[in-house]
């Protein structure tokens, strides 16, 4: 069969555009990716009190638009914490321009998986202190974000209590002890707690099956309040921690505003809100060609104290006017 030189050149063109089109092989493209590891479930990409509906905002207040000009991969664990190492691997692979994740676990699973892709941290505990960062000022390697203060804040959480409940002196702390730090609980706070005259019993609740009977020893221990130190796992288990709490009458004082949400009687914390959206801006940053051992990992500036006044009414506790003052969001 012959072919004319300009039917050549046809079909050559014709192979060109098809081999120059989106397909399977070439997911990026021009776009850039941003790969999501979240220990949470999807549902938190619809919900505007949940951190990742946030972080997609601050994307779009930046001018991302999601499909056209950044692409976003998401990973989520369901709260089954073991799988994240997998899920990093999985994410690692699909090799985006940066990932972002959330929570101790996500930070060293993302850690673990990778040394050479940009990892942003949305919210996590001290990265300095856990060594994933060689310093907050100059993180080095390819790892920056946000951390929380979750034992600084503990004294002030006790104040909070204390000025709700001004009768009691007997307080248990609900801890994990494989989270980094807490084997400085309660001792981090234990001159706030004689300055208040309060006595601090920690209970440690390693595991969830752990759960059960960290909350049996609370019942019998003789605590008139409870203080649940902020992990992963007790997020996950808030309604059966808070309910038991509930049914005990033991009022209670958490760290992030969904265990308020949940039946908490006062939870005060960094707005994890501002920090996820804050995290849009490191992104940013890096996909504009920062490297991010060189952008500091920051520390929340703001703060959100809520209360439940539902529970407070449940527990017959009158609060002070002035503590309702103070309050950012006074659930009714």
């Amino acid at each position: 069969m012959h072919v004319s030189t300009g039917g050549i050149m046809a079909i050559l063109l014709l192979l060109l555009l098809v081999a120059s089109s989106p397909s399977d092989a070439q997911p990026r493209g021009h776009i850039p990716v941003v790969g999501v590891l979240s220990p949470a479930t999807s549902e938190a990409l619809s919900d505007p009190k949940r951190g990742l509906y946030a972080f997609v905002q601050g994307l779009r207040e930046l001018g991302y638009v999601e499909g056209q000009t950044i692409r976003l991969e998401y990973h989520f664990a369901d709260y089954h914490w073991d799988r994240l190492p997998s899920l990093a691997v999985e994410l690692v692979h699909q090799q985006p321009n940066v990932i972002v994740t959330h929570t101790t676990p996500g930070t060293l699973a993302a850690k673990q998986a990778t040394t050479m892709i940009p990892i942003v941290v949305m919210a996590a505990d001290d990265l300095a202190q856990l060594g994933i960062v060689a310093s907050l000022a100059r993180p080095s390697g390819n790892i920056t974000g946000q951390i929380l203060r979750d034992l600084e804040l503990a004294g002030k959480r006790l104040e909070l209590l204390k000025d709700a409940v001004p009768t009691i002196t007997q307080v248990a702390i609900l801890t994990d002890p494989n989270g980094p730090g807490y084997s400085q609980v309660p001792s981090a706070f234990a001159q706030e707690a004689h300055a208040l005259g309060v006595q601090l019993q920690r209970v440690d609740a390693g595991t969830p099956e752990a759960i059960g009977d960290a909350l049996a020893r609370i019942a019998h221990s003789g605590a008139e309040a409870l203080m649940i130190m902020d992990a992963s796992m007790f997020n996950a288990h808030r309604q059966r921690i808070l309910e038991f709490a509930q049914t005990h009458r033991l009022p209670t004082v958490c760290g992030v505003r969904v265990y308020a949400e949940a039946g908490c009687l006062i939870a005060y914390a960094p707005d994890i809100l501002e920090m996820f959206r804050r995290a849009a801006v490191f992104v940013d940053k890096i996909l504009k060609g920062a490297k991010p051992g060189d952008l500091p990992v920051e520390q929340p500036a703001k703060f959100e104290l809520v209360i439940n006044l539902k529970v407070a009414t449940d527990l017959g506790l009158t609060l002070p006017p002035t503590l309702l003052f103070q309050a950012n969001e006074v659930i009714r």
